[in-house]
């Protein structure tokens, strides 16, 4: 059994039913190249890591640890077939990066010269080779109504079991997180228990904020990202807690049903690069290819990336997800759209430097989300994010980047928002803090401007709709939506950051 991104025995389908046939041996394969990919990070391995230490001692409560080996995974599958402890090979679904795309093709092409069954198993609600999303959502909730699968029994088995290995053996850079939220399935499951009973309250009115938000959302969506939990048993139990809840708790009952959607956005995002893997690299409309320049100014990524772009709210947004590696979904859309309109950066370089930021990085939902917030989706409303007026109404009283930017302590707070127009600011900005790299009302008109110019073209039209047609989401038979449905279904937020 190979343990990828679904790091659990519970709801674990794939491992049920490989232990139903005979002996069966959980192996995590650390694959040296994967970690070194552009997208991956020291902090990704810490949270990893910790779930790994989890997964193994829980295990071995079932009978059989966790075996780890280090190398290409081809290479451990024949030392393993050599030793004669392969026969066949199962795993879940995995819809990652490109890396792991084309390494599954070589995991397969390895299992048909070997003689090797391999069977892949559903993990969450993606399905592969989907031909259309009518009737997707349904399907969705079919899935997460089925049963929990219950966790087996596992024979020993009598070899090493290998240890885990550190983010220095990987030769992953130092990646200083110190308030990332810890690996590992129990931490998750506090996180679901707290959040159902009392945190998730007001999770529909406080979680745009920054302030709110860290407290008011599930903070989830790391131990959906790497498996720790199944996005069946986090349903079932957002569902069972709303069927509890008594009469006039109306706050919980729209809470829930926004939580609920977010859990369908999850998958539905995901569902997108399952079926069209480009998503990674290529404009999804290609009328943007060219729009904006293929090498970005270092300058400007430097400054966006470490949170000195001279806007307080901006800035504060990069400085807590350096320290924290998490965001909610208002200010992950934000700070995307900043780098992609006011910077005018193309999508790739932002968007690596923030999976890498993001402990709960999910590649089908960053992705995607990367680029609808930078406008080049073709079917997404265009939304080119004013980082002052953002501050001002996430942020009013300026807690947030006073938390953040303690350089500011001296700016007063009807000026922090804005500390260009404090009179006495040029003891601070220039010195303690950036001047501004940009005019952020020029910057997104120009934008705007060069966006749009594309969009009017004759050939924009006919690709968008073969797009929608492609990965829109809809719950009912798209003849039967009206205009106003077809556009609030396809202006989604940053759906990981649950």
């Amino acid at each position: 059994m190979w343990f990828k991104r679904d790091l659990r025995v519970e709801d674990h389908r794939a491992l049920a039913r490989a232990a139903q046939l005979g002996p069966t041996l959980p192996i995590y394969v650390v694959e040296p190249e994967l970690w070194k990919q552009p997208d991956a990070s020291a902090r990704h391995w810490s949270f990893v890591s910790e779930t790994l230490a989890e997964l193994r001692a829980d295990l071995a409560r079932l009978g059989q640890p966790l075996a780890l080996r280090f190398g290409p995974i081809v290479d451990i599958l024949d030392e393993l077939k050599q030793a004669g402890l392969l026969h066949a090979l199962w795993s879940h679904e995995e819809t990652g990066n490109d890396w792991t795309y084309q390494r599954d093709l070589k995991v397969a092409a390895w299992c048909r010269e070997q003689g090797v069954p391999w069977t892949e198993v559903q993990n969450h609600g993606v399905w592969r080779k989907l031909r259309s999303r009518d009737g997707w959502a349904t399907r969705w909730d079919r899935l997460m109504a089925e049963p929990i699968t219950p966790v087996p029994a596992l024979p020993p088995i009598d070899l090493e079991l290998g240890h885990i290995p550190t983010a220095r053996d990987l030769g992953l850079a130092s990646d200083p997180c110190p308030q990332r939220q810890a690996g590992g399935r129990r931490a998750g499951l506090e996180r679901l228990a707290s959040f159902l009973a009392s945190r998730g309250e007001n999770y529909q009115c406080e979680m745009s904020s920054p302030v709110s938000g860290a407290e008011a959302c599930s903070r989830l969506s790391p131990y959906l990202a790497w498996g720790a939990h199944s996005m069946r048993e986090v349903t079932q139990a957002c569902d069972a807690r709303r069927r509890s809840l008594p009469q006039g708790t109306r706050n919980w009952q729209k809470s829930l049903r926004s939580f609920s959607g977010r859990l369908h956005w999850h998958c539905h995002f995901i569902q997108k690069l399952e079926g069209d893997p480009l998503i990674e690299f290529e404009n999804l409309h290609s009328v943007y290819d060219g729009l904006r320049p293929q090498t970005p100014s270092t300058e400007l990524l430097g400054a966006w990336s470490a949170g000195e772009t001279g806007y307080p709210f901006l800035d504060a947004c990069m400085r807590s997800l350096q320290a924290t590696g998490w965001l909610n979904f208002r200010m992950r859309a934000m700070v995307m759209a900043v780098a992609s309109f006011h910077l005018w950066l193309d999508w790739r370089a932002p968007g690596l430097h923030l999976a890498r930021m993001f402990t709960d990085y999910e590649p089908g939902i960053h992705w995607s989300q990367v680029q609808m917030q930078s406008g080049t989706t073709g079917i997404n409303t265009v939304r080119i994010y004013n980082p002052v007026k953002q501050g001002y109404d996430q942020d009013p009283a300026g807690i947030f980047i006073r938390r953040w930017l303690p350089e500011l302590a001296e700016i007063p707070d009807r000026y922090i928002h804005e500390p260009w127009k404090y009179e006495a600011s040029t003891q601070v900005i220039g010195r303690r803090y950036p001047v501004r790299i940009f005019d952020h009302l020029a910057a997104a008109k120009a934008a705007r401007e060069r966006v749009w110019a594309v969009r009017r073209g004759p050939e924009f039209r006919s690709e968008a709709q073969a797009i929608v047609a492609k990965h829109a989401s809809r719950k009912t038979n798209r003849k039967q939506r009206s205009k106003k449905d077809t556009a609030t279904q396809l202006s989604l937020p940053f759906g990981d950051a649950l």
